[in-house]
């Protein structure tokens, strides 16, 4: 059983890469890379729907929302795309992991944001009390 969820874990993580590079494709319409590009921003966000700390509730995106979005995802692609996509991944992979700094960066800065909006806050509410 543990096996089979490692395999479906690393089948789900192929087929985001293959999301992310059909995303980059010019042959690809434009409404299916914001659909794609959603889904890949979703999945790699650590920001998620429904919080992992509501007992329950919090997994389902990760059980069942990010699946789901990666399948009609694929679903929407052309088949072309995913076997040119698919070549890739497993090029890159078995050379080493893509690595995206600027979208990693992004989600650093908007944390902070959060983060420093959130002492702010907090910091005028107890000024004004």
């Amino acid at each position: 059983m543990l096996n089979q969820l490692k395999l479906w874990a690393k089948k789900l993580k192929k087929q985001l890469f293959i999301l992310y590079l059909a995303y980059k494709d010019e042959r690809v319409s434009w409404y299916i890379k914001l659909f794609t590009a959603c889904v890949v921003a979703y999945a790699f966000s650590p920001i998620d729907l429904i919080p992992d700390f509501i007992p329950v509730l919090g997994y389902i995106d990760d059980i069942i929302i990010v699946p789901l979005g990666i399948m009609l995802a694929l679903k929407m692609l052309p088949t072309s795309v995913i076997e040119d996509c698919t070549i890739k991944v497993e090029e890159l992979i078995g050379n080493e992991r893509p690595k995206n700094w600027v979208a990693g960066s992004i989600i650093i800065v908007v944390w902070l944001l959060i983060f420093m909006w959130s002492c702010f806050t907090v910091f005028k509410l107890l000024k004004g009390s």
